[in-house]
């Protein structure tokens, strides 16, 4: 059994990852911080920890320093971040492995394994083997119950109505019997889907533009931000916002 930690200030990310150590045994999730401050007070006090997922852009302290700070209390780390141009400075802390936002199952296994070659995750691959495909098929309403190929890239957002789910992708609309609670298994975090309203999950690659609490999709769709998911949304947003260093 190995021990392991997240540190990651993202909710959709840190749900995602949670995910993932769920479907292996062997790791023992341990704790989880959503802020370096928590994490710097606190992993200190605690027993030498196997594994930790850190996320480079967090606030406060960033997670390239905070990796320097608690280097003696865990024995590996895998980076895990949105942007490839860290990979040198992870490099130069000497991190065990380096996971690029999005990741897939399959890389987050591989990564795991490299570092704990005594663990066997093949049978873990082929339970979860669907989970790595691009694509999915349903059956559509709207095409005369044929299966229809979805593939995850292409989809803008889900609707729930009533007792079935509008798909709407880059170039059809399917509509199929299922909730939304049923296909939001398949649309995870990892892959860049969100859920900032009751009725609608959205891919954030599909986002046009912001104005307030109101999200334009790339298909013309407006959603208003349901008010139970204002804070993620409000921490989705700071983690994606460009600010230039020059004051104006």
């Amino acid at each position: 059994m190995y021990t392991c930690i997240i540190i990651d200030d993202e909710p959709h990310a840190l749900e995602g990852l949670k995910s993932y150590i769920e479907k292996v045994p062997e790791l023992v999730l341990v704790k989880e911080f959503t802020s370096s401050i928590d994490a710097l007070r606190n992993i200190p006090k605690m027993e030498p920890i196997d594994l930790v997922f850190l996320d480079i852009d967090m606030p406060d302290v960033s997670g390239l320093e905070l990796a320097k700070l608690l280097k003696k209390h865990i024995r590996k780390l895998i980076f895990t971040t949105a942007h490839s141009k860290y990979g040198y400075e992870a490099f130069e802390i000497k991190a065990s492995d380096y996971l690029l936002k999005p990741y897939s199952l399959s890389k987050f296994l591989s990564a795991v394994q490299d570092l704990f070659p005594s663990v066997d995750f093949k049978e873990y691959r082929t339970e979860n083997q669907h989970i790595e495909e691009n694509f999915f098929f349903v059956k559509s309403k709207s095409h005369n119950l044929k299966l229809v190929k979805i593939r995850f890239e292409d989809i803008i957002l889900v609707e729930s109505k009533l007792n079935y789910v509008d798909i709407f992708t880059t170039d059809k609309c399917v509509t199929t019997y299922m909730s939304l609670t049923e296909i939001s298994k398949r649309l995870s975090p990892e892959r860049g889907f969100l859920k900032f309203q009751r009725s609608f999950i959205i891919n954030k690659t599909h986002i046009d533009s912001v104005d307030g609490n109101e999200v334009l999709m790339d298909n013309g769709k407006k959603i208003t931000v349901g008010h139970y998911y204002r804070k993620e949304f409000n921490d989705f947003l700071s983690k994606n916002i460009f600010r230039p260093n020059r004051k104006n």
